[in-house]
């Protein structure tokens, strides 16, 4: 942010620069207002070459800064996706075996379960 700036006070200085200079060729002028005049008109398009010149500087600047930031950003954004996709594996990888332990819990508690009936049915087909 203090780039855009200094920028900007470099630009604003520029131009008020320019203008105390024409002000100061007019007030010390010894030539003719024909003379003067062309004078002021060289010195305003060469203020005027200098602001473009510094304005296609800061265009530049500015867009290598921004594109750099881009690939800054999805740089970081490839790398925290990526970091969550590990953790999400992890997760499921964790989800996966605790459903393994649980069905294989139920497949020992229903074996029991019918190993139950069974004698509860063998007592009283003896009884």
């Amino acid at each position: 942010m203090s780039s855009s700036g200094n920028t900007g006070n470099t630009l604003l200085a520029l131009v008020t620069g320019a203008i105390i200079g024409a002000g100061v060729g007019l007030l010390y002028a010894p030539e003719s207002g024909d003379k003067t005049r062309k004078k002021l008109k060289k010195g305003a398009k060469d203020a005027q070459l200098k602001l473009n010149q510094k304005y296609q500087e800061t265009a530049s600047i500015i867009g290598e800064k921004a594109a750099k930031a881009k690939v800054e950003f999805e740089s970081k954004l490839e790398e925290t996706l990526s970091n969550a996709s590990y953790k999400a594996d992890d997760i499921l990888l964790a989800m996966e075996n605790k459903l393994e332990e649980l069905r294989k819990k139920n497949a020992k508690l229903h074996k029991e379960v019918t190993v139950e009936k069974a004698k509860t049915s063998a007592n009283k087909a003896v009884v």
